[in-house]
């Protein structure tokens, strides 16, 4: 439910959605989405969409953006990288040690927003990926961007795939636009239940923001970053809105648009300086 709200400006959106997500975080553990026990048995969380983007990672330090509580960062460690997660939830991150450990992984994870990521961590990193669901909830992607350059190696490479801008534009049931493609304020909506589980009974208030696609390549090159690559995808890995159906194994579509209409996009880039 979209919410009317004129003091947005005035939320503390940090403090905001870090509520949203710890309020979500046991329900997603428990979940067939995330299908924690398969994943602990040795199941990948990645999805063929970065599979095919990353290539051979055995040996490369990677820098994962909003891992939540870890598991992509952990199929990368399992895949022979060496991987640091950073999500800005504390019971999230305490979860992902908690699996890792279990699992007798040397996957590491940080704790803190990623606009203050320079604060808490100094390294260089071969590849910074970040996936399906991210930057939605950063206000500015300048930011985001300059992190990113930050943490790159010179030649490191930026692996991103990202739910098509153009989905967000519609009202909940996708039946509506109700947002511009290029929409500059802040979108303030309660939620009941969550995309893991829509059937839950929690309910969180979260803080999210539109970035047309030409924003996030501008943000990019204007960081000296090389767009080498850039895929748009009729389908995604997840039925991550209403009116899903999958019409291949792990292939979702919204019913009523079938194939018309662009779901996810990837990106990957090369730090040139």
């Amino acid at each position: 439910m979209n919410l009317n709200m004129d003091l947005t400006n005035n939320v503390d959106y940090i403090k905001l959605n870090k509520e949203s997500w710890e309020s979500r975080l046991q329900t997603h553990l428990d979940s067939e989405f995330y299908a924690v026990a398969k994943f602990k048995q040795g199941a990948s969380s990645l999805n063929q969409i970065e599979l095919d983007m990353l290539g051979d990672i055995q040996g490369k330090s990677i820098l994962h953006l909003q891992c939540h509580f870890g598991q992509d960062s952990m199929s990368l460690s399992r895949m022979g990288a060496q991987v640091t997660g950073v999500d800005f939830s504390e019971d999230s991150i305490k979860k992902a040690q908690e699996i890792a450990f279990e699992l007798g992984l040397d996957t590491q994870f940080v704790c803190c927003d990623i606009y203050d990521l320079k604060n808490h961590l100094d390294q260089k990193f071969d590849i910074v990926f970040t996936t399906y669901g991210t930057i939605t909830w950063l206000p500015d992607l300048d930011r985001w961007a300059d992190i990113i350059q930050h943490f790159l190696k010179p030649g490191g490479e930026f692996v991103f795939a990202e739910f098509h801008p153009f989905v967000w534009m519609f009202d909940d049931d996708l039946k509506k636009v109700i947002y511009n493609y290029d929409n500059k304020e802040a979108i303030v909506e309660e939620e009941e239940g969550t995309y893991a589980n829509p059937d839950s009974k929690i309910t969180q208030t979260s803080m999210t923001w539109n970035h047309a696609m030409s924003e996030v390549l501008t943000s990019l090159i204007q960081h000296k970053l090389m767009i080498t690559d850039i895929m748009e995808y009729d389908y995604a890995p997840y039925p991550f809105v209403k009116n899903c159906e999958e019409f291949e194994t792990g292939k979702y579509r919204i019913t009523h648009f079938k194939n018309r209409i662009p779901l996810v996009y990837s990106i990957k880039a090369i730090k040139t300086q």
